[in-house]
């Protein structure tokens, strides 16, 4: 069984990774490459099973692909694996990101909601009364047009891409001056008046494969209605660490992001200090960084489906525009 079992997951892998439905011919194939001697006879009894669990479907002729419940069992069984896997991934796109603040040019990481064109246009007014409120990473957003692909994510026929900037990007610029970051948690932050109170849940980042706001936004756990409506509420964050002596420096480039749209530093600490009663370690400051999914997130509290996923990918920073904007341009997708 445990052996079926490892075939199974070969298998969904091989599917997932696939742009096309495959044959069994090619999966065998494409099995054999990875050192797995697995006959086609072998692989067609393999697909045969697997359809019949709903783990993965024929497509005429061209061959089978991998469904919803396949991606699940696949991601399920790689959850061990996949422990720590979202630090590693925030080190990894940092370093990939190329924006430059000086000549604002370059690549940014976004993350990217699906949902309905209908449904976003008529939500639309929540969306900007995030970011008005500045409950949002800066006030650039992009759209992705069905059939377009970021990273593992192609946006399905019939429904559009959101990409808002992902705090990530603080990460990039700091880095490309010098200046290391640690990405300690993502939480959710009270909000009493427009001001930042306490954290009252959070999420390790090198404990966990899945993005905090993400589960915090599956599980009902926000409040962005009541931040933008009375200014009380629970919103995304994250929590950062720098050296103390760039404190200054961090300053200076936040302020410069946040003139070109990119700005997401809520609070920054002071040397070894507590900030909002999250202990700092000596030699460090610590940060307080805007949920870059947080604009996108009052969809779920408005009763609109959306499947979201943060750091979903990089993307040009010409191809963001301001929030203001989404109105007009969601017209073109109707």
């Amino acid at each position: 069984m445990e052996k079926k079992k490892k075939k199974d997951l070969l298998i969904l892998g091989i599917l997932r990774n696939a742009s096309t439905p495959l044959t069994s011919v090619k999966i065998a194939q494409e099995l054999q490459s990875l050192g797995h001697d697995i006959s086609e006879r072998t692989v067609r009894l393999y697909l045969q099973r697997m359809d019949g669990n709903g783990l993965a479907r024929q497509i005429g002729k061209r061959g089978h692909e991998i469904t919803e419940k396949g991606e699940s069992e696949l991601d399920s069984s790689k959850i061990i694996e996949r422990v720590g896997f979202l630090s590693a991934k925030i080190d990894r796109m940092t370093y990939q990101m190329s924006f430059d603040i000086n000549t604002t040019s370059g690549t940014v990481v976004i993350n990217v909601t699906i949902v309905n064109p209908v449904q976003l246009a008529k939500n639309i007014e929540y969306i900007q009364r995030v970011y008005a409120d500045g409950y949002a990473m800066g006030h650039l957003v992009t759209f992705l047009a069905p059939g377009e692909s970021l990273g593992h994510i192609t946006i399905p026929e019939g429904m559009i891409g959101i990409g808002t900037v992902c705090s990530i990007t603080l990460n990039g610029v700091l880095l490309k001056h010098g200046i290391p970051t640690v990405s300690r948690f993502g939480g959710l932050l009270e909000i009493e008046d427009k001001k930042p109170v306490r954290f009252v849940e959070i999420i390790m980042y090198d404990g966990t494969s899945i993005d905090p706001l993400e589960v915090f936004i599956r599980s009902g756990m926000t409040n962005y209605m009541g931040a933008v409506e009375t200014g009380s509420g629970r919103i995304g964050a994250s929590f950062r660490e720098f050296p103390a002596e760039s404190r200054d420096l961090v300053e200076q480039l936040a302020e410069k992001l946040k003139r070109i749209g990119l700005g997401g530093l809520v609070r920054i600490g002071f040397p070894g200090q507590p900030l909002l009663d999250i202990p700092v370690n000596e030699g460090r400051v610590g940060a307080i960084v805007i949920g870059g999914l947080n604009p996108v997130s009052i969809l779920e509290e408005s009763g609109v489906r959306a499947y979201s996923r943060a750091l979903a990918g990089i993307i040009d920073f010409s191809r963001l525009f301001r929030y203001e904007e989404m109105g007009n341009r969601i017209k073109e997708y109707l």
